[in-house]
């Protein structure tokens, strides 16, 4: 029965979104799938990025993460804000300026060749293994609920899931990404907020403040004290305030939705409305958190992280009805980040390392064509290196990565944003890989060196790091026209 409703899900699902990857997918052209002719409505935008920034990792590991990190995680979530409004009253306006299909464009413009590579080099390796981790997820879950059960291997699953994301994906790019992000961001958000119904009314509670001082765990939202505690509040806040900046500011992914918008004044707005609703649904997450660990805690359900949710789901004792929901948003969640990664990912290749020129000539959309195909089969590769590397907690793991892959990023914009120097372009491949070089030495021997132990605040110091190597290899305007004299 379980293996039947899975299908007619995916079936179900799945023609919803090729429904409207035939109806955006326009004239096919690079316009359409790059930048989706800059005439994106603001507020459709901002709704379908809620999806996008949370993924499947947040579908899954937020909820798990309560045991180990209780509420503290909203502390992080309070500093995405100001790092959103960092985005879009400072960055945006420098994108919309130029015009640009790719962001890291500014980098070339700036500083030169190396430094644009460089960019973009970053960006493809996070944006890869970022993608990677979020849609191992719902393969493994799909794995878990319905492939396993027909002896199906995991390699299979994933490149089914792979073929399913190419599909809707190749022709209308960022358009169809624009509305499918719309229905997925839907599916998922009546997914929390239904779970949470019929969870809170088996627990036969009669308040939320009930659900949290009878539940099993210790739930507390802020720790001012301690500040060598990874989960201090300033250190917590200002970890969320640079990773908001990193992850989205610096992001072709969240950024190519952005520059879609008609006008910087759109993209602004969608950016602020964005930035407060998003911290109203991590809320959300954490609360059907500590609704599953209790929840699982008296019918006797054994497992955390990760794995809570889809043990709780497929124990049955919800009914089918939260089964088939909790598939639509698993699914909806997943692909929604996953999707606008593939043509992130596509843009990036196409405009940064192969320099596409900005015409829609049968030649340039047949090698995006080509480029969207290759992207597709090297998440597919990844998805499986993964699935040997897995951890129970890959939400963690992602903001890890991040402090290593974004930190150069950081470094880079935040030199060209703020100061006037110039720097030597062909030395900058040198700085960006020694920077996370640094920072992993840092991390591995912080409490030995200076008695202290980073958490994400390793993104801000990798940032540092590459903005200092940079000074080191830079010179002023007036040196610079010297030199040339």
């Amino acid at each position: 029965m379980t293996e039947l409703l899975t299908i007619l899900v995916l079936v179900f699902y799945f023609s919803f979104l090729y429904l409207i990857s035939k109806w955006t997918k326009g004239n096919e052209d690079n316009d359409t799938f790059f930048i989706g002719k800059r005439n994106s409505p603001w507020y459709i935008v901002a709704y379908g990025m809620i999806g996008v920034s949370l993924s499947g990792i947040t579908f899954l590991s937020v909820p798990g993460w309560v045991k180990a990190k209780e509420f503290y995680y909203m502390q992080m979530v309070l500093g995405f804000v100001p790092g959103y409004f960092f985005v879009a009253y400072v960055l945006m306006p420098i994108y919309y300026r130029m015009k640009v299909y790719s962001i890291y464009e500014y980098l070339k413009d700036r500083f030169g060749y190396f430094s644009h590579k460089s960019g973009a080099f970053y960006f493809f390796l996070s944006r890869t293994l970022g993608a990677s981790l979020r849609l191992f997820l719902v393969a493994k879950v799909l794995d878990i609920l319905f492939f396993n059960s027909l002896n199906i291997p995991f390699f299979v699953t994933t490149l089914f899931t792979i073929f399913l994301i190419w599909l809707y994906t190749h022709k209308g790019g960022i358009k169809t990404i624009i509305w499918t992000d719309t229905l997925q961001t839907t599916f998922m958000l009546l997914t929390v907020l239904i779970c949470i119904y019929v969870i809170f009314r088996d627990l036969e509670y009669t308040s939320v403040i009930q659900s949290i001082n009878k539940n099993q765990l210790d739930l507390n939202f802020f720790l001012f004290d301690n500040f060598d505690d990874s989960r201090n509040f300033f250190r917590y806040f200002f970890s969320g305030m640079f990773i908001s900046i990193a992850m989205t500011g610096l992001d072709q992914d969240m950024m190519q939705k952005n520059l879609s918008c008609k006008n910087i004044r759109e993209a602004q707005r969608n950016m602020i409305w964005f930035s407060f609703v998003l911290v109203f649904v991590n809320l959300l997450f954490l609360y059907l958190g500590s609704l599953l660990y209790e929840y699982a805690f008296l019918n006797k359900i054994i497992a955390e992280g990760d794995d809570l949710f889809v043990a709780v789901i497929k124990s049955e004792k919800l009914g089918m009805f939260v089964f088939i929901t909790f598939l639509l948003g698993l699914m909806s969640a997943a692909y929604s980040s996953a999707d606008s990664a593939l043509t992130s990912l596509t843009t990036s290749f196409c405009v940064d390392f192969l320099e596409m020129k900005k015409n829609n000539s049968k030649e340039n959309k047949l090698k995006r064509k080509k480029v969207h195909l290759f992207i597709s089969l090297l998440l597919f590769i990844v998805i499986l290196m993964v699935n040997y590397l897995n951890n129970d907690n890959i939400i963690s793991t992602l903001f890890t990565l991040a402090s290593y892959t974004y930190g150069p990023l950081l470094g880079l914009f935040f030199f060209g944003i703020f100061t006037k120097r110039y720097i030597y372009d062909n030395y900058t491949p040198y700085i960006v890989v020694i920077a996370p070089l640094l920072t992993f030495m840092l991390s591995v021997y912080d409490e030995f060196l200076i008695n202290f132990n980073f958490g994400y605040e390793l993104l801000a110091v990798n940032g540092l790091i590459t903005f200092t190597g940079l000074l080191l290899i830079s010179r002023s305007k007036s040196d610079l026209f010297d030199s040339k004299g």
